[in-house]
């Protein structure tokens, strides 16, 4: 499907499933499952993962290099506008001005909610410092739309709290959502199986950011493989146009014309 790109900020790219990086055993189960994936965008938590500020460290660059990856800097761990902000302004410090983000800011530990107020004031600072933000925030469409106002290049709203895998809470949210926008927008978080990720693209996501589904499966690199084909299927199912539902049944092979 290479006439149907996914275009962020301006740059193309033709898998429409990111992954993140964190939770794998080690860096060469990160390199394997990321491949299978077919991910072209690979978030990173810049407060958790080494990227060159401890040289006596593994580097996370050394399995996904800048070359091959386009690096997604989140601000994974953030409580306050303040420290996302200063997350970001360290990642672009440590990727030579790379200005694309994840942003999210955290309203509590247990559920890992967005914090929408201040994700707004994160989000209006970032913007007007020049950085393009794809942003983390709930299902609410008023939210995402106003987050879009702002300037953010993509919106990333929550399928159901963040590493739960309990799938689409509230698609017709996201369904939504969807219809809103004038960017693209990227469900994050809650995705457990493969199922879960083609029902995100058939209402019409322009893609899926996912890390726990993969890092937490039995076989990671299997269920990576398993997402990159689910997140394919579901988007060819939204653009081919899903059959009316029907309330009574309907002959695949009508009898009209027979013969006996």
């Amino acid at each position: 499907m290479n006439n149907d790109p996914l275009i962020i900020a301006g740059k193309t790219y033709q898998s429409r499933l990111l992954t993140g990086s964190g939770k794998y055993s080690d860096l060469e189960e990160t390199r394997a499952a990321t491949e299978a994936s077919g991910a072209e965008i690979v978030t990173v938590a810049i407060r958790r993962t080494n990227i060159g500020q401890n040289p006596d460290e593994p580097n996370l660059l050394d399995v996904l290099p800048v070359d091959k990856y386009t690096l997604l800097p989140n601000t994974a761990g953030c409580y306050t506008a303040e420290d996302a902000v200063r997350t970001c302004r360290l990642a672009r410090e440590l990727l030579d001005g790379h200005d694309l983000v994840k942003l999210e800011v955290l309203g509590d530990e247990k559920t890992l909610f967005p914090d929408v107020t201040a994700t707004l004031e994160a989000a209006k600072t970032l913007v007007k410092d020049g950085f393009k933000i794809m942003v983390y925030t709930n299902d609410d469409p008023i939210i995402a739309k106003r987050l879009e106002d702002i300037g953010c290049v993509a919106v990333m709203p929550l399928a159901a709290p963040i590493g739960s895998g309990l799938g689409i809470r509230n698609p017709y949210n996201i369904l939504t959502i969807v219809e809103n926008a004038s960017v693209p927008v990227l469900v994050d978080a809650g995705v457990g199986t493969a199922s879960d990720a083609a029902i995100a693209m058939e209402l019409g996501c322009d893609g899926i950011l996912m890390n726990t589904a993969i890092a937490a499966a039995q076989n990671p690199v299997l269920m990576a493989s398993a997402m990159k084909k689910a997140v394919q299927a579901g988007r060819e199912a939204f653009l081919a146009g899903r059959m009316p539902r029907k309330r009574y049944a309907s002959a695949s092979s009508p009898i009209d014309g027979t013969f006996f």
